[in-house]
């Protein structure tokens, strides 16, 4: 494990994670890569822009107050892949009411990246479920396709 990466990256964390909880936009986003990736619900969700991400916040307080949401504390985090570039932190979180009540306990994935010098969340997958999420995003949709439904490419495929 890159124990510099991991202390930039879980720092990068916290701070995001304050800004969270004190519904401060501009704080997330500082701690954040764009384009920034979201996949929960076997959705993506993209935010191609700062704005996209920061517009919608005061809609998504609306929506975590009428959830009965007070804050998020993270249970646990742990550093479970890196390099000096990127590094994958396994979080384990829970939305609680104003007495601590745990009413959605969820597993997430967050992806950081050293861009530019600066470490950054630039992906996260959530097993977060039955509450608001992905507001402003983009939904995207991934399709697969087999090496026989791509005919039409194939003589432009190269083995490598």
């Amino acid at each position: 494990m890159d124990k510099e990466a991991e202390k930039h990256a879980i720092a990068s964390f916290d701070r995001w994670a304050q800004a969270f909880n004190d519904r401060d936009a501009d704080g997330m986003v500082a701690e954040m890569h764009f384009p920034h990736m979201r996949l929960a619900n076997n959705k993506f969700h993209v935010w191609e822009k700062p704005v996209d991400f920061h517009g919608p916040q005061p809609k998504m307080t609306e929506q975590l107050i009428a959830e009965g949401w007070a804050r998020t504390f993270t249970k646990s985090i742990t550093a479970v892949q890196s390099n000096p570039e990127k590094l994958h932190l396994a979080i384990r979180q829970s939305r609680q009411h104003k007495d601590g009540f745990e009413y959605n306990g969820f597993d997430t994935l967050w992806v950081f990246t050293k861009l530019d010098g600066k470490w950054g969340v630039q992906f996260r997958s959530s097993f977060l479920a039955n509450a608001v999420q992905a507001i402003g995003a983009s939904e995207i949709r991934v399709v697969l396709a087999s090496y026989d439904s791509c005919a039409a490419y194939r003589p432009r495929i190269k083995a490598i």
